[in-house]
């Protein structure tokens, strides 16, 4: 039988957005990745920022070592974040490896070493969000269906701080995440998951 998965609606990240971290000291070894079909609960295939240390970045931070940063830990993303721990902006892999750095190059001239997170991020009022209310209902077929719509490798999640009782970054969708849930044998840390290879995955199933 195959399932129709609608998109979820995206909003706005308010101003002063921050993020959520563990309340309890996290074990430094990575939880073993749960197999998932489509049909599954979309909160299966999220990484849970009030559950696992969020990375981080800040804007004076060099391009080559926030790539680094996403080796070392096999993410593709990293929250940018002010002194105040409120979230600026995301920087991808995606954004580094692609023709995004040659451009602005060509434009003010320099070279890739000199540029910063700050060159190449994506700032705020520009991210869009899933709400954490709206994901608890759905399947991980309805976040990949959201993320092919905007053509996009990642979904950030926000819900509401009890601590602070504002708005704050709750969780991450990965595609690369979600593929190697769904069974496929890639390296995330290489190169981007292609919609064509969660199709192979069973995702239509």
């Amino acid at each position: 039988m195959t399932h129709t998965y609608p998109p979820l609606s995206l909003h706005r990240l308010e101003p002063g957005t921050g993020y959520c971290r563990p309340k309890r000291r996290i074990r430094a070894k990575q939880p073993a990745i749960k197999p998932v079909i489509a049909a599954d609960a979309a909160v299966g295939v999220m990484t849970d920022l009030s559950q696992v240390i969020p990375h981080i970045t800040q804007l004076s931070v060099p391009i080559n070592e926030a790539l680094t940063t996403m080796i070392q830990h096999g993410v593709r993303l990293l929250l940018v974040s002010d002194a105040n721990n409120r979230v600026i902006g995301l920087i991808t892999s995606r954004d580094i490896e692609g023709d995004k750095p040659g451009r602005i190059l060509t434009k003010a001239g320099g070279v890739w070493d000199e540029l910063l997170v700050a060159d190449l991020m994506t700032l705020r009022p520009k991210l869009e969000a899933l709400l954490m209310k709206e994901v608890l209902s759905a399947r991980v077929g309805d976040i990949i269906a959201t993320l092919r719509q905007v053509n996009r490798q990642h979904a950030l999640v926000i819900d509401s701080d009890s601590g602070v009782g504002q708005q704050a970054v709750r969780g991450i969708f990965s595609l690369s995440q979600i593929g190697l849930q769904l069974g496929l044998d890639i390296d995330p840390t290489r190169q981007p998951t292609t919609y064509a290879e969660l199709e192979k995955a069973g995702y239509a199933m």
